[in-house]
């Protein structure tokens, strides 16, 4: 199950964003990069409906909304913060495996 809800990369992610305090839509937008809009409120319907982020709306005019994590979601910043520590210490590795892996496959292609 827990992999089923954060098997999306943007659901880690804003998770992660949202650790640090309540936050705007546009505020994540900006703050994650690379997410559109449709994607972002799509990830934060996911993850409200699994109980791991809550939607505040202020009766202000202009109607303000902000998100953040409940106390469920705060249960995932440890974890999140794991996997982020890994990736930094590891993330180069990976990348090596994977450039040798594709100049594997572009000899193995001009040999054939």
């Amino acid at each position: 199950m827990a992999i089923e809800i954060i098997a999306s990369k943007w659901a880690v992610v804003t998770l992660f964003a949202l650790s640090d305090g309540a936050l705007r839509h546009g505020e994540l937008v900006e703050l994650i990069g690379g997410v559109s809009r449709k994607v972002l409120t799509q990830t934060l319907r996911r993850l409200q409906d699994n109980g791991l982020v809550e939607r505040r709306v202020y009766a202000e005019a202009p109607p303000r909304v902000e998100y953040s994590l409940t106390e469920l979601g705060r249960t995932l910043e440890e974890p999140i913060r794991r996997l982020t520590e890994w990736a930094r210490t590891n993330g180069e590795a990976v990348v090596a495996f994977h450039e040798a892996a594709e100049a594997a496959e572009a000899a193995e292609a001009q040999d054939a």
